[in-house]
């Protein structure tokens, strides 16, 4: 049983849901995340509008219906204030207080409810440089303090079944009680397999183009695959190759080699392999890694903040399963990596 803080739309708990944890809690403070959260789990509609730094145990309570003691807090607290992509970074960015506050209240339900079994942040890899590395540092030493082991690392997604360049950083901590694998252990990449941008986008509709009043019932083949009507001169051109990279506003992504990051702020979707537009909201979910089943709710723009601020659910289900060795028996664990021997041996043997 797991709680999620600062779950966005639900990427990362798709992840951890897929690697067989269960949900019990998951809170975000964007009305329009909670909607797509609860929306794609009509059997366990547990997601709460929140501000979580003002969150207490008893909320929790009265929104779980009883005494609340998950053994494991996941979260990815804004990476905004830390991402190369913000050029005003400053330490006196009230968003830099989350990470610390995310480990509070794991460390608050640590001590008064039951023992964590884990916890784990996903964040962008700036945030080990914050104030001199000491914003991290500080809160490693706080969860080692308290009982647990804790890894670092550096995942980029496309190594892990995502066609997409998108490095993120993992912290993970493990209960020293923990009844498997003593440290948790960084899966390792599967650089033989890449996914590319022609995996996912090549046979797909157009999309429908925004307008106002526009009603979701009214986009055809998926609720998300919808963009904004192309206006730049650009998009008609014929200069938009893919490809091509014109500052922060006009980067094509290519066929045959995983996008880069689908990471967007203001007007800086991208650009269609095509060149004729930029990528619908549905297309950007399939880049992250999400099945056409997944779907999003609230406005274009809300939407398109959620899938850039989500975590890849290929990328978390692999961190969550080897979590999920750190934690369970020993045994357990080594039957998992016998059935993954054999399965390897069957599959060279097929070949």
């Amino acid at each position: 049983m797991i709680l999620s803080l600062f779950c966005g739309c639900g990427g990362l708990d798709l992840g951890f849901e897929n690697a067989g944890f269960i949900t019990a809690l998951a809170y975000d403070i964007r009305p329009h995340s909670i909607e797509s959260w609860n929306s794609n789990r009509p059997e366990n509609v547990c997601g709460h509008v929140a501000d979580i730094t003002k969150l207490t145990l008893s909320d929790m309570d009265r929104d779980f219906g009883g005494r609340f003691a998950p053994n494991g807090v996941i979260g990815g607290p804004p990476c905004q204030s830390f991402s190369r992509a913000n050029h005003f970074r400053s330490d006196d960015d009230p968003r830099r207080k989350l990470v610390a506050k995310f480990f509070s209240i794991a460390l608050r339900l640590h001590k008064n409810r039951r023992p964590l079994d884990f916890i784990v942040m996903e964040n962008v890899p700036e945030l080990e440089q914050a104030s001199g590395g000491k914003l991290l540092e500080t809160e490693l030493s706080r969860l080692e303090k308290n009982g647990f082991h804790v890894t670092k690392a550096v995942l980029d997604a496309s190594e892990y079944g995502v066609p997409q360049y998108r490095r993120r950083l993992f912290v993970v901590a493990i209960s020293k009680d923990a009844m498997g694998l003593p440290e948790w252990n960084s899966p390792k990449a599967s650089k033989s397999i890449v996914r590319q941008v022609s995996d996912v986008l090549s046979g797909l509709p157009e999309p429908l183009h925004f307008e106002l009043n526009l009603k979701r019932d009214d986009i055809p083949f998926h609720p998300n695959h919808w963009c904004m009507k192309p206006k730049s001169a650009k998009f008609f051109d014929g200069s938009l190759k893919a490809g091509y990279s014109s500052g922060r506003s006009f980067k094509t992504l290519s066929w045959d080699k995983p996008s880069i990051a689908v990471s967007y702020g203001h007007r800086e979707v991208h650009v269609h392999p095509g060149g004729h537009r930029r990528l619908s909201v549905l297309e950007a979910m399939r880049l992250q890694g999400f099945d056409d089943t997944y779907t999003l709710e609230g406005t274009l723009s809300s939407q398109i903040d959620q899938v850039s601020e989500a975590v890849p659910p290929p990328l978390a289900e692999t961190v969550a399963q080897a979590v999920k060795l750190s934690v369970e028996p020993i045994s357990n664990s080594v039957q998992i990596e016998e059935e993954s021997k054999s399965s390897s041996a069957a599959s060279v043997e097929a070949a």
